[in-house]
């Protein structure tokens, strides 16, 4: 042991002689990493080392952390028991010993001290607080680490060892994840053990009587009614005591002990000779309201059964409890606005505490998302939409009152043609020097519009598509002079449509014709008959098949055969020619 020893605590840098050391000693069967036993036998021997240097701290009556100090090469003092711990964490940091054995020293070595060297002790362990949380270290040693602490815990004083307490929980606060079950208390059990004693009959007995009781439960308000109005009738007394004695700025920053470190208390006294002067002190008057605020918020946090929440007589007292309180705080000096406020948000955060609490704590820390490749093979699924596409669903949230937004007349405004085919008109300008891939016209979407619009509107303009594209529809009105004239109307048209003009005159001079011929053919047959049959003639258009009829039997009354010719050519050029006139059964 003792040439371990001498091995173990040599100077120089760890890293060169450490996992020598270990080798040499216990000769694994791997040359950097121990196996389970080989693990076990180190942990003996280096328990049995450390025991040995605590009992020579303390024979010698040194302090064990500062026993059998030692000089290295950067002229760093340090005692032989943080060297032997710096050894192990090295060595349990490269993952050559089993990695929790570093926190099973710390446990040894905080079971042998006293309470002078445990806070020795424990300013290593904050010291080394980045490495001991590292995820392959914390991983083997976070219960043994929440042991030594509780066990600190237990043997501290509450009222004489508070800032070691304090810095215990700031180093549990910070080496265990925020969502670490442990350290919640889910059930929201109360430390109903904290008791303090009071004088059996003091003169302001209703205080101390009754209202620390329920601030040390606030559970019990709820179970029965009478505890309640002894509470309620308990704390009018204190308020009205409170208002009945305001503070002045000037006594309240007199009296005020917050800003005296060396006074400071986590208990006041109870002697009834005192009251009085802690009556003129801002800060308890302060302590007994904060506690009152974090009564009646309790009462009303979220997430409660039904046979837990109070009734509405009840909630109604204490908002007006409340109200009181807060405003006995807002003029208590010094600096009640603000005081009030800071008060007012950590309460309004507490609630989401105690949400996180009700729903079962669940875990803060979320895994980084992967990004997957695009070939993975696996077929993504489609969001489902309220209104089937993920813009309509998002207007549809948007819009307070749907309805109306559909039935307003200014939703949608069909443009006038000029308006719609001025941006085409200037593209279509030379001067303006707009390159042909910018032009509107190889917008589908807009030329499909343009054409929608003028088909409803201007049905001339449309009918020039076919020939001169989506340019000729554009009016001609909005083309400069030196484009009008070749999208303006040609003479060629103009020609056709006055030979159809003088087509359908002919068709017009034909139809008169075949009358007359009716009318001589049956001019035997009777006067008034022949009026008749001339008159249905002119309403009725015969057929061709009774046109030859007739011209039949005017040849039997001696008509000539031009005329007959002549009658059938210009019937021929109606039937081909009168577009607007069909034919007219015939009677």
């Amino acid at each position: 042991m003792d040439a371990f020893r001498d091995a173990i605590l040599q100077r120089g840098p760890i890293e060169s002689f450490a996992l020598k050391t270990v080798q040499e000693f216990i000769q694994p069967q791997k040359q950097t990493k121990l196996a389970q036993d080989e693990n076990q036998m180190l942990e003996n021997m280096l328990r049995t080392l450390l025991q040995e240097l605590v009992a020579s701290a303390a024979q010698s009556g040194e302090q064990i952390m500062h026993y059998g100090q030692l000089i290295d090469d950067n002229e760093d003092i340090r005692g032989q028991i943080p060297h032997l711990l710096d050894v192990v964490l090295y060595l349990c940091e490269k993952e050559h010993v089993e990695g929790g054995m570093i926190f099973q020293l710390l446990e040894d070595l905080t079971e042998m001290s006293t309470m002078k060297n445990c806070k020795d002790v424990f300013g290593y362990i904050e010291s080394k607080q980045d490495i001991l949380g590292k995820q392959e270290l914390f991983a083997r040693g976070k219960l043994v680490m929440l042991r030594t602490c509780n066990q600190l815990l237990r043997r501290l004083s509450k009222a004489n060892d508070v800032v070691f307490c304090g810095r215990i929980l700031m180093f549990l606060a910070h080496f265990f994840p925020l969502s670490e079950r442990s350290a919640v208390n889910i059930k929201g059990v109360f430390n109903t053990s904290n008791e303090t004693k009071y004088e059996k009959d003091p003169p302001n007995g209703k205080y101390n009587s009754y209202l620390m009781e329920y601030f040390c439960n606030p559970a019990s308000l709820t179970s029965a009614t009478t505890k309640w109005q002894k509470f309620s009738s308990s704390l009018a007394v204190v308020l009205n005591t409170f208002d009945a004695q305001p503070l002045s700025e000037e006594e309240g920053e007199a009296n005020s002990l917050e800003e005296d470190a060396a006074t400071f208390n986590i208990k006041y006294l109870t002697s009834s000779k005192l009251m009085g002067l802690e009556l003129k002190d801002s800060s308890f008057r302060r302590h007994i309201l904060l506690q009152c605020l974090i009564l009646f918020d309790y009462l009303r946090a979220p997430g409660k059964n039904d046979k837990d929440m109070p009734s509405e007589t009840m909630k109604e007292e204490v908002k007006s409890c409340e109200d009181r309180v807060k405003k006995l705080l807002e003029i208590t000096p010094p600096k009640g606005k603000e005081f009030l406020r800071a008060v007012e948000h950590i309460l309004e955060r507490e609630k989401n505490w105690v949400w996180w609490k009700r729903d079962g704590c669940p875990p803060f820390e979320k895994q980084p998302i992967e990004k997957k490749s695009p070939n993975a093979g696996q077929k993504k699924r489609r969001p489902r939409y309220r209104l089937g596409n993920k813009e309509l669903s998002q207007l549809w949230r948007w819009a307070d009152q749907n309805p109306n937004a559909l039935t307003d007349a200014q939703r949608v405004r069909t443009p006038a043609i000029a308006d719609y085919w001025k941006p085409l008109a200037e593209d279509m300008d030379p001067a303006a020097g707009i390159e042909d891939e910018y032009h509107h016209k190889n917008n589908r979407v807009y030329c499909w519009k343009g054409l929608r619009f003028t088909a409803r509107q201007d049905l001339e303009g449309f009918s020039r598509f076919t020939e001169l594209g989506i340019e000729g529809v554009v009016p001609v009105e909005l083309l400069p002079p030196e484009v009008r004239s070749k999208y303006q109307a040609k003479p060629n048209d103009k020609a056709k449509r006055a030979k159809k003009e003088d087509t359908k005159g002919g068709s017009q001079e034909a139809e008169g014709q075949i009358g007359v011929s009716y009318g001589e053919a049956e001019a035997e047959g009777g006067r008034g008959e022949a009026e008749a049959m001339e008159s249905d003639a002119i309403a009725d258009t015969p057929t061709p098949e009774e046109q030859q009829r007739l011209g039949g039997s005017d040849t039997d009354n001696g008509q000539e055969a031009g005329q007959i010719e002549d009658a059938e050519t210009e019937e021929a050029g109606l039937m081909e020619t009168d577009l607007d006139h069909p034919p007219m059964p015939v009677s």
